[in-house]
């Protein structure tokens, strides 16, 4: 019987399929941040750990192994208590996903932080967990940085009015919202009062600096219950930017609106694909009495939809292909004239003329040559917009 390859001669027969060269014999609590900070500075966007798999990384898109051996009960205990603490299997076992930000410190002038999801899975016919981890930037990317047109920018703030941020999970809808908040905060001016909720806080802004703004970061639930609170408890505080990380419920839909059109700049993401369907699945939240007088309300106030897609590009990465529209006064009173329901094909039919589908983004990158044919063609169907 042959003999077994050396584990070192295994390992990593490319690059990137290179596994973490300091495996213990069994995750101990000692071993999990070195594990992160290795995964992280080879490029890892996120990392995950399930039981009875090896961890994995993901970089430009694509899941790697990142430790030889699988992870049992006990690496998994160890790895849940260590990031979220000794309750996280009994939370578990009640039928709670958790999600929570954890960051690693290596030395006091630096940190790596991570957005994280622990859910209970079944397992070789038992209970067991997954633990993603999703790894953030000490500091939010400038839209220059994300290629971000200049249309969007040229319209990101208004002076009242909701930005909706759209995009299916995983789509860098909340990097888009981080970098765009950058923006106003580094104007020479600033933006007055910004106050965030969000679960969980994902980008800070302790390095920008902006000295004629203040922001006030609030994580949910741990600070407060749920996004509808989060958005009243901003009205009273006298904010100019509310961020609210998401609207996918009538209250907080309802609370967002309500901020708008007292005045305050609101920024909000939905897990919506294209800017018609956003409106429509925004309006369909509210029961059917109150359906018309909430969208109307609804309209009043967007200014600004921008659904984002992530795809692989040629050179190696990924890239946001991006649809949107700007809402300005005549077209939103155009809408407000017709009944709610007919507003989709109107809205499909305006974009091309205040701002772009994501079949016209998608043919554009794919003739500079940045994405395949493939994805090209996919993005081109994903809404029902026209070239």
């Amino acid at each position: 019987m042959a003999a077994r390859k050396p584990i070192s001669l295994i390992k990593g027969k490319e690059n990137k399929s290179l596994t973490w060269p300091d495996e213990p014999p069994r995750f101990t609590e000692g071993s999990v941040d070195p594990f992160l900070l290795w995964a992280v500075k080879r490029g890892a966007s996120d990392i995950t750990f399930q039981s009875d798999r090896p961890a994995y990384q993901e970089i430009d898109g694509t899941l790697y192994p990142a430790t030889y051996r699988i992870l049992d009960a006990a690496d998994m205990a160890t790895i849940l208590t260590k990031i979220y603490g000794p309750e996280a299997q009994a939370r578990l076992a009640a039928g709670k996903d958790l999600d929570l930000s954890y960051e690693v410190r290596p030395d006091r002038y630096t940190r790596f932080r991570f957005r994280v999801n622990i859910t209970a899975i079944l397992s070789r016919g038992r209970d067991a967990a997954q633990v993603t981890m999703r790894s953030l930037p000490n500091e939010p990317p400038t839209m220059k940085d994300l290629n971000i047109e200049d249309h969007i920018i040229d319209h990101w703030a208004p002076r009242q009015g909701m930005v909706i941020i759209t995009g299916p999970t995983g789509s860098g809808k909340t990097t888009l919202l981080a970098s765009g908040c950058r923006m106003i905060l580094e104007r020479p001016h600033g933006c007055g009062k910004m106050l965030t909720y969000e679960a969980p806080i994902e980008y800070v802004y302790d390095t920008i600096d902006s000295p004629r703004s203040l922001v006030a970061q609030t994580e949910i639930p741990r600070h407060l219950p749920d996004f509808a609170h989060g958005v009243r408890n901003a009205l009273r505080r006298k904010p100019e930017v509310i961020l609210v990380g998401e609207a996918r419920d009538r209250e907080t839909i309802s609370a967002a609106i309500e901020a708008s059109q007292t005045g305050h700049m609101v920024y909000t993401t939905t897990h919506t694909i294209g800017v018609s369907a956003t409106v429509q699945r925004m309006i369909s939240t509210f029961e059917s009495d109150e359906r018309g007088e909430r969208a109307y309300a609804l309209m009043e106030t967007i200014r600004m939809i921008v659904t984002q897609s992530l795809v692989p590009k040629i050179s190696g990465g990924r890239m946001g292909i991006r649809e949107w529209m700007v809402f300005p006064e005549d077209v939103r009173e155009k809408l407000l004239d017709m009944d709610f329901k007919e507003w989709g094909p109107h809205i499909q039919r305006a974009i091309p003329n205040y701002g772009q589908t994501m079949a016209q983004s998608a043919r554009l990158a794919f003739e500079q040559g940045h994405i395949d044919r493939r994805w090209y063609l996919m993005l081109a169907s994903s809404t029902s917009g026209s070239n």
